[in-house]
Formats: structure tokens, sequence, C-alpha cells
């Protein structure tokens, strides 16, 4: 063998010998015993029950003032049947289409003075502009990092201490894997990455996803603060403490100046096909009285309605129902947030309070929430285990709840013809 050739045999068996290391292999271990727990955790979740149209329609029509939260992917989009052959290319530049059934449902629901609507989505800008540009309502885009009113412009919620230093080593990994995995593609966003395989072989694409986290938790991101957040099909990388429920408190606070809320929100739908990580926007509104259920082993509720035992709510000082949840637009403070696996952590952050959110707070519209147990609705679409109180199976069955309530809205304020229409 040439001196040449025994150089670099040499040089590569002494990197590998440096590298693989008994350190590293007992972060390896512990990062798949970290893995196995938080499948666990999955399987522990509980089974929802179907979501009650009826009921939600009715509390609904009851209420004074409604918030509803709505994710975008897999919950109002069109079913797309696989691609095929179709190679990369083609793959990346397939866009999500909003369910043309519910063009009309928006049009007649952003009309309503008493409902906000905020689609809160992990997708870029461009394509909730592109979706949903022509209504009235909000957008929060790359899991609430950013947020505009469709008559306004894009302002950020994005934390200052979060660090992207991070995206320009992990991306490569991401690409070597895309390129071993016929089929797949990679999503570069601002503030996060994301490796998606749902067109590819199911079980190729598990192996490979296995494969590419050990890659990346022994090289680019062993020291870096972020989350690695597992889907059915995709593998993403974000900066820690991002998540939806972490972004809705400030979103929530631009909406509540923005609109100059005088009447607390007393109705509150979340409905979204999310991700584990992103489901502490279900707790998030979850009042201070737990929302008692007893289940069966299917999941379905055995007193029917679901409310067991609701005894009277004490009441708290100004007459305020205890089991009422109150949200500020001033200041706020978040806890030190930590990674999945706890391999990394942020140092807690404070956001003090500008002069014009200050002088907002003492208004009378600072107190958003007034929200009791059985007005609200949380729901997971197409999951079979989530922290959301109900599901539904589908989009499909997103876009026909969506109609109940649009036709609830539509014989007062629109023709009777839209109302016929909208119910087919």
């Amino acid at each position: 063998m040439p001196e040449a050739d025994r150089e670099n045999c040499h040089r590569h068996n002494f990197e590998h010998v440096t590298t693989h290391t008994a350190q590293v292999w007992a972060e390896t271990f512990v990062s798949e015993l970290n893995d196995t727990i938080v499948e666990a955790e999955l399987r522990t979740l509980h089974i929802p029950p179907h979501l009650p149209v009826e009921e939600a329609v009715v509390k609904y029509q009851e209420s004074k003032n409604r918030l509803l939260i709505l994710g975008f992917n897999a919950t109002m989009t069109t079913q797309v049947d696989g691609p095929g052959r179709r190679g990369p290319e083609q793959i990346r530049e397939m866009k999500l289409r909003l369910h043309p059934h519910l063009q009309e449902v928006f049009r007649i629901l952003c009309k309503d003075p008493r409902t906000t609507i905020v689609i809160l989505s992990g997708s870029e800008r461009n394509v909730l502009d592109e979706a949903f540009g022509a209504f009235d309502l909000w957008l929060a885009a790359e899991n609430g990092m950013f947020l505009r009113h469709t008559r306004g412009e894009w302002k950020t919620t994005m934390p200052e201490h979060l660090n992207m230093d991070w995206m320009d080593s992990v991306q490569p990994v991401f690409d070597y894997f895309r390129e071993r995995t016929p089929r797949s593609y990679v999503e570069v966003r601002e503030t996060s990455l994301l490796w998606n395989y749902k067109y590819a072989d199911v079980e190729f694409g598990r192996v490979q996803a296995r494969d590419m986290l050990q890659h990346l938790w022994t090289g680019p991101i062993s020291n870096a603060a972020v989350d690695v957040v597992q889907g059915g099909r995709s593998v993403e990388v974000r900066p820690v403490g991002v998540s939806k429920g972490a972004a809705i408190d400030r979103i929530l606070g631009e909406i509540v100046h923005r609109k100059r809320i005088t009447i607390p929100i007393d109705y509150v739908l979340c409905i979204g096909h999310f991700l584990s990580k992103d489901e502490d926007i279900y707790t998030f509104f979850e009042p201070e009285l737990p929302f008692e259920r007893e289940y069966t082993s299917n999941g379905k509720i055995l007193d029917g309605k679901g409310l067991i035992d609701r005894r009277p709510v004490p009441k708290a000082a100004g007459g305020a129902s205890a089991s009422t949840r109150s949200c500020s637009a001033g200041s706020f403070e978040e806890a030190p947030l930590q990674s999945n696996g706890d391999r990394s952590k942020a140092t807690a952050y404070k956001e003090k309070p500008t002069s014009r959110e200050e002088e907002f707070a003492k208004q009378e519209g600072s107190s958003v929430l007034d929200l009791k147990g059985e007005n609200y609705f949380s729901c997971a679409v197409g999951r079979k285990r989530s922290n959301a109180r109900y599901s539904l199976p589908s989009s499909e069955d997103v876009v026909s709840f969506l109609k109940s309530i649009a036709a609830s809205y539509a014989p007062v304020n629109v023709n009777h013809s839209s109302s016929k229409n909208l119910l087919r």
C-alpha cells in the first residue's frame, strides 16, 4: 500500500477512535433512554372522545366573545394522494391548500365582530399568506414566532435570547439524509429545520430517522440549546422552548392591544393536528378547575357530556369565579425551559413591557379570558392519543364542524341562500 494511502487510513482510524469514546457512547445511550421515556409518555396519554359537535355549537351561540385557534396542515387542508414516483423537486413544490369548502365558512365567520380567529401553524409566512390572505383574521407562522393580522404587517414574537447559529451545522445533516431517503425533503424555515419523509417508504424512513437522531445528538447539536421534535414521519430541530403553547401568551397580548378587547373571551376552540411538543397549547387554556371525565377503555365518556361532579365554584375576590383564567397583555416572565432529555437548558428571560403595553395593561381589557370548563373545546385531529379533551378523525370532520358553526351565525347575518349552500 502506498505511504499516502497508509497515512489516510491511519488518520481515519485515529479520528474514529478519538471521537467514538466511552463518553460519546454514554451520551448516545442516555439519549436513547430519554427517547424511550418520551415514547412511554405518549403511550400513556388518554384516548380523547369524539368532539360533541352539537354542544360545541350551542356554547358558541351562547357566548359573547369567542376565540378560535385553528391549525392548518392536516387540519384544514385538502387530502393529497401520494406522489408515487415524483422526484424530490416536485415533492418540495407541492403546496398546502386550504380546503375549498372552507372559503365560504371563513368569509362568514370573519364578519362576526365577536369572533377572533387565529391560524396557528408551523408553516412559513408566505404559505399562510397565500392560503388566508383574503380573510379578516390573524396568522401565526412558524409555531407563533411571527404574527400578523391580514390587514397589517408581520411582526416577530421571538424572544431576543434565541440563538440560531446551530442551523448552519444541522442543515448538512438534513441534506445528507434527504439524499439517502428517496422522496423525502427538507424545509428550511427561519426558526427551524424540518426533514419530512411522509412520501417515502415508511419502514425505511423510520430507520433513517433513528440514524439521523444519533448523528444529531453526537454531533452538531450536542451542546446546542435546541429541541429535536419527532413527528409521525418527520424530524424537526427548533430552538429550545419554542412551542405553540409558549407563544400563545404573546400572541394574545398583541391581539388584545390591536382589537381593544373590553369583553372577556368566554369561549375558546383550539383544534389542530399538532406535534406532541406543541400540545402544551391545549393545557394553556385549561381553567384552574379541572375538567373531569371518566373514560371507558375505548375512550368514550360515561356520562355523555363529560362533566362529572361540577360543584359550585367558590367566588374569588371581586366576585370572579375561581375557575376563571385571566391573561394580561403587559409584562410576562417565563421559567427556564428544558429540551427533551434535559440535554440543554435555556436561561430564563423576562421581557419588559413597553410604555404602550404598560398603559394598556391598566385598561379594563387587560383581562382577556373569562373561561369556564364547559366553554373550552380542545380537539386533536387524526391523533389516537392526545392531551386534548376531544378528537376528530380527519380534516373532513373539521370542515363539517366549522360549517356547523358558520351555519349557526349565517341565518342572521347572511342571506338565506348562503346558509343553505353552507349546509350542503
